[in-house]
């Protein structure tokens, strides 16, 4: 494995992966995007982690988008399959079954702003941007975004985002619903920690559970939708950590839970 992709894990459940191309502004280059592969799929076979944020190297890009000057030496048949692979690596990052969250610092364009769109939570800084400016050389997002986008901002925002190319800075990001909550660039980090630190400190089972909930149910009419659901909450009804819940409720303790 390359330092191309830094993993930090806590005792606490909580692992931080950073993509490590700060001067290149943490752009997926083909060697970055096979190393995050290997990564995700490590992490996804993880029972002891319980949530996971996703970051960039340095203060001024969370993620630039695909490497567009790796890909001025690329043949068609490359370029395609350079696509397909970030969408891949993105779409594991999305089907992680423990939350995800994107601490975003400086530029997150193109192929990075898909990349936080398929993150549960998105924290931003003050000189965070994000945009779609792919129109703007030829092409359109091929990682996740055009589905995705219109699912978290509406479709007049995502159309205008999307067909611009325009680039919004975080006060519009944050209204337009591309990020969560913004903080000073230092505190970033520190931010979507305390954020993992919350979700961690819940029972794993039932906070695993709501995520495939809450993904499998999307779209769905009511009935449906609660269909799904059940089948992801009767079984926590027999779990140890439940009993635990219901014990320490009791005794006016804080749980220990232990996912099982």
């Amino acid at each position: 494995m390359s330092d191309l992709i830094l993993v930090e894990r806590g005792d606490d459940g909580i692992a931080v992966l950073t993509l490590n191309r700060p001067a290149a502004r943490n752009a997926l280059s083909r060697a970055l995007v096979a190393d995050m592969k290997t990564v995700v799929e490590e992490l996804a076979s993880d029972r002891d982690l319980r949530v996971l944020i996703v970051t960039g190297a340095g203060d001024r890009a969370f993620c630039a988008g695909a490497d567009l000057i790796e890909r001025t030496t690329m043949p068609t048949s490359e370029r395609t399959a350079h696509t397909e692979a970030i969408l891949a690596v993105i779409e594991q990052i999305a089907a992680l079954p423990i939350p995800v969250l994107a601490a975003i610092r400086g530029y997150a364009l193109a192929g990075g702003s898909e990349l936080a769109l398929a993150c549960d939570f998105r924290i931003g800084s003050t000189n965070s941007v994000l945009g779609f400016p792919e129109v703007k050389i030829g092409i359109f997002p091929g990682a996740g975004g055009v589905a995705r986008l219109p699912r978290l901002v509406g479709a007049a925002d995502a159309n205008d985002l999307l067909m611009t190319g325009r680039q919004v800075k975080s006060d519009e990001a944050f209204r337009l619903g591309l990020l969560d909550s913004i903080v000073e660039s230092d505190d970033v980090i520190p931010a979507a920690r305390a954020k993992a630190a919350e979700i961690a400190e819940n029972a794993p089972l039932a906070v695993r559970a709501i995520k495939a909930a809450l993904r499998e149910s999307d779209g769905l009419s009511v009935a449906s939708a609660n269909a799904i659901i059940a089948k992801h909450r009767r079984p926590l009804d027999d779990t140890a950590d439940y009993a635990e819940g219901l014990a320490a409720f009791a005794e006016k303790r804080a749980p220990r839970f232990t996912g099982k």
